[in-house]
């Protein structure tokens, strides 16, 4: 009889040679998940741990985002909002009330979700550019709130003296990580379920969904109050990482970041908000660490997000996947772009290809 580890060790290997390692976009996810968790036996270092940290928090805002924005098509100019509302809340929570900061973060990613679900019962009864300036005009309010209170928000000097959710730093590390792979892949499987086939037909026709019986308006509100609390998750750990929360968390540049991050490594597609998270926020922060770039690094920065969007309009990640990947014509199914024949149904991948036999994922 064989030993129940080893069978369950051998379906896994199974499962992940025929369903992960099968496509090189997925073996780049397994890739990016193991050196997420490994980062701190490669490169203990603290300044390399913070910038991890702070890169993983940035990707969860991104990500959140582009639900919102990408698949609903609620295009959303002030999403610090929403951050902002979960750094406050759990900062708050946390020191006048005295609780612990695991509930302290819970209550900020409510108070966020709240926040979203207020502002998009307010701003969906606009459309298109006028939602998006109306979006815009709701953090400004908040700092001005914020800034009429001083006693109760700490106004310009926000609020300090959090504490930490870990002692440790390495454990700090990897309670933002683990959060970040559980609420990106967690978005990611909403996006690719049959509610977030729903936002993709209301942004691309919503008359249509009206017309097939769908209530838009309850998605779209939806749509808003998943993104604002997983914003607000975001901000908590920002707070409690930072042990502190200030009005930066509500600025607009701070929105339009969000917004160049889901541009660059395109929309309506989780992992490329992502993506682009990964690859500029370390990069702006290594420009920082010269001299001379440092004070270019702005400048930089934008030439490199202009170059992209030139060259590679939908976003790097769409752009990088369709190289390396192709669709069948017929089943929709994805295959490694140098194969010939699709390798569930067989049909012809490319131009003049002959069809091939029918043969198992394996």
């Amino acid at each position: 009889m064989a030993n129940p580890v080893s069978f369950a060790a051998f379906r896994a290997w199974v499962n992940l040679r025929n369903e992960v390692l099968i496509l090189p976009s997925r073996t780049l996810a397994l890739a990016w998940t193991a050196g997420a968790l490994l980062l701190p036996v490669l490169q203990p270092g603290p300044y390399v741990l913070r910038v991890a940290v702070m890169t993983c928090i940035f990707a969860i805002l991104a990500a959140s985002w582009d639900l919102l924005s990408g698949y609903a098509g609620q295009v959303n100019f002030g999403h610090a909002l929403f951050f902002g509302a979960g750094a406050y809340g759990s900062s708050l929570v946390s020191l006048r009330l005295g609780l612990s900061p695991w509930i302290g973060m819970a209550c900020g990613a409510v108070v966020a979700g709240a926040v979203g679900l207020a502002v998009g019962y307010l701003c969906l009864r606009l459309r298109g550019s006028y939602l998006s300036l109306a979006t815009l005009a709701f953090p400004l309010i908040v700092i001005g709130l914020l800034f009429a209170f001083p006693e109760f928000s700490g106004g310009e000097m926000g609020v300090s003296g959090v504490r930490s959710l870990v002692v440790s730093r390495i454990a700090n590390y990897y309670v933002v990580a683990l959060g970040m792979l559980v609420l990106v892949f967690g978005l990611w499987a909403v996006a690719d379920s049959q509610f977030g086939l729903v936002l993709h037909a209301i942004r691309d026709d919503e008359v249509a969904v009206r017309a097939s019986g769908l209530n838009t308006t309850r998605y779209k509100l939806a749509a808003f109050g998943i993104s604002a609390f997983t914003a607000g998750i975001a901000g908590g750990l920002y707070a409690h990482f930072m042990r502190g929360a200030g009005p930066s968390t509500l600025e607009t540049a701070l929105s339009f970041q969000v917004i160049i991050w889901g541009i660059f490594g395109g929309v309506a597609t989780i992992y490329g908000p992502v993506t682009a998270v990964f690859l500029l926020y370390p990069f702006t922060e290594w420009l920082g660490n010269f001299r001379t770039l440092g004070e270019l690094r702005l400048l930089i920065f934008a030439v490199v997000v202009l170059l992209v969007l030139l060259f590679m309009p939908r976003g790097i990640a769409p752009w990088v996947r369709d190289k390396i990947e192709t669709e069948c014509p017929r089943c929709k199914q994805r295959n490694v772009a140098w194969r010939d024949s699709c390798r569930l149904c067989a049909a012809p991948l490319r131009a003049g290809a002959p069809a091939a036999r029918a043969q198992s994922p394996r």
